[in-house]
């Protein structure tokens, strides 16, 4: 194992292998689809663009108010519940946008108890009031921004804590109050941390499928599915997945554009006595705790408490078979996913720390891109070579021993596995490397030079380094398995149903209190990663 080229002639089939998803979907830009194309672009297609690209928009601006206000509130301003929001803010990332989308239709619809209520309180007959539709561009634009503002408010308030105190303690003594140091100084110091955190937002808003579908929201994501299912067509599918992978391109590169010649230094937050914050009295007080208790009431504790009503209505149905058969399907694909997911990664990571050469760090670096992939992407670009495969191997079966081998892996969890993979690999692959940095190269040089083998230092000395990093990994990789839905509704074996997809079928069928049964669930499951990623930011200066 201490041959460069073993490395590399390890890690670059498995970067290519787990890069066949998009290389499947570019190659079919140039498959000839006229006909499909043609209409698609005739009827749908500018309503894909429209609704995707109004879609980020009002997620963008959701997400940025919440987000960064809520950051600087819990970071440098005194009021009341300050503490607990710090932690508490993060908890609407536990909430699949399809699953908070279900709870609110429930709630708000015709027959939910909101309108229901107001009926009564006011003797209004339906059609005698204006009452905002749920299931609307708007509806999905609301839905989306509550869930996702964490991954702002997160980066953010994480950059706002490494801040240089001595750089704000110079602002207030200029003269400069909490909200001019906050426009002025704090968000541009802060940029890199904000555009990071909404690019993650609004790719994983492009990736949305159960929310926009269920609020007949006509984007990129819907009419993949439309297309290759109903239409019956792979290539204007793929060409449409490839479209779609140009919006997450672009956003990419005007993360990287946006900060091209920039250039962003902090020094360690260690004055004597920390940084003195803004206290914050009556009025300012009110505000700021209004501001912290909105997006969490709505984004979490509301839709939370709808969903355990339902799922309270129905305790017995915990208990059932099917129930317990959905549960033992998500856990074991979870567990698989998870470890199949963190073992690569290790792999890829060790590698890159021993030979950080250009091919390496390349390899590495494309074997991680799959995060950035819509789960319908995935989707398509897995089950087009794996049925192709399986239809090779099955015509050399027929014709050589007259037996056919039916579908080996496009049939199989195999496919869905590799999906899974190729899809959530970045998240380990980030919390190893996070890792593997912390630890010196001391280390290795050490156990080297007492003869250890690279391997031998791998078992010995740098996985009980990482044994905190390795366990963060794992679970958020077992959590987003769980939560997946575009991916393993196209991909599953038929008849093998998941909680995800269980809930999704139920939603789609309007039984939204039986779909609270396997969404409690992924909610639970979900509370736990983030309940550990809060205590972790609460460690620090809070």
């Amino acid at each position: 194992m201490s041959r460069p080229s073993l490395w590399i002639f390890t890690t670059v089939p498995i970067a290519l292998l787990l890069s066949l998803p998009l290389l499947t979907v570019v190659a079919f830009l140039l498959e000839p689809s006229a006909e499909v194309w043609s209409h698609l672009a005739d009827t749908v297609l500018k309503s894909y663009i429209a609704n995707s690209l109004w879609l980020m928009l009002g997620v963008a601006v959701g997400t940025l108010l919440m987000g960064v206000s809520s950051a600087w509130l819990t970071t440098m301003c005194n009021f009341p519940g300050r503490r607990f929001f710090a932690w508490a803010l993060l908890l609407p990332m536990a909430l699949p946008a399809y699953i908070i989308a279900y709870t609110y239709t429930g709630l708000l619809e015709v027959g939910g108890p909101v309108q229901s209520t107001l009926r009564s309180w006011f003797g209004w007959d339906y059609g005698d009031y204006w009452f905002p539709e749920i299931r609307s561009l708007g509806g999905a634009i609301v839905m989306l921004s509550l869930v996702l503002y964490p991954y702002v408010y997160l980066l953010t308030r994480a950059t706002f804590l490494e801040q240089s105190t001595a750089v704000l303690e110079v602002s207030r003594s200029l003269g400069h109050g909490p909200w001019s140091t906050f426009f002025r100084l704090a968000v541009p110091m802060a940029r890199p941390a904000i555009i990071a955190g909404l690019s993650l937002a609004l790719m994983e808003t492009l990736a949305d499928y159960g929310t926009v579908h269920y609020f007949g929201v006509s984007t990129f994501t819907t009419g993949i599915l439309r297309t290759w299912f109903g239409m019956g067509d792979v290539a204007a599918a793929a060409q449409l997945s490839a479209l779609l992978l140009s919006f997450v391109f672009i956003l990419i590169v005007l993360e990287r554009w946006s900060r091209r010649k920039a250039r962003y230094h902090h020094t360690d937050n260690k004055t004597g006595g920390g940084f003195a914050r803004y206290p914050l009295r009556r009025w300012e007080a009110v505000g700021a705790f209004l501001v912290c208790l909105l997006p969490l009431l709505f984004g979490f504790f509301i839709p939370l408490a709808q969903l355990g009503w339902w799922g309270w209505a129905q305790a017995d149905a915990f208990l059932e078979p099917d129930f317990l058969r959905l549960l033992r399907h998500s856990m074991q694909l979870a567990a698989i996913a998870a470890l199949l997911a963190l073992l690569i990664a290790l792999l890829l990571a060790y590698g890159k720390r021993l030979h950080p050469t250009p091919l390496m760090q390349a390899t590495v670096r494309t074997a991680g891109m799959g995060y950035a992939i819509p789960g319908t992407v995935i989707a398509v670009g897995v089950m087009i070579p794996f049925a192709a495969l399986d239809n090779t191997l099955d015509s050399w079966a027929r014709e050589t021993f007259g037996y056919s081998t039916g579908l080996l892996l496009s049939g199989t969890l195999v496919a869905l596995l590799f999906g899974y993979v190729a899809r959530f690999l970045a998240v380990s692959l980030n919390s190893v490397e996070s890792g593997l940095l912390k630890i010196k190269p001391t280390y290795d040089q050490a156990a080297r030079s007492l003869g250890a083998s690279q391997g031998f230092t791998l078992l010995r000395v740098h996985l009980p380094l990482l044994r905190g990093s390795l366990f963060t990994a794992l679970l958020l990789v077992f959590v987003d398995v769980l939560k997946e839905l575009p991916a393993t509704l196209v991909l599953r074996p038929f008849n093998y149903n998941t909680l995800a997809v269980r809930a999704y079928e139920l939603a789609s069928d309007e039984q939204l209190q039986a779909a609270a049964v396997p969404a409690v669930a992924i909610v639970i499951a979900g509370l736990i990663p983030i309940l550990i990623l809060s205590y972790s930011i609460t460690s620090k200066r809070t």
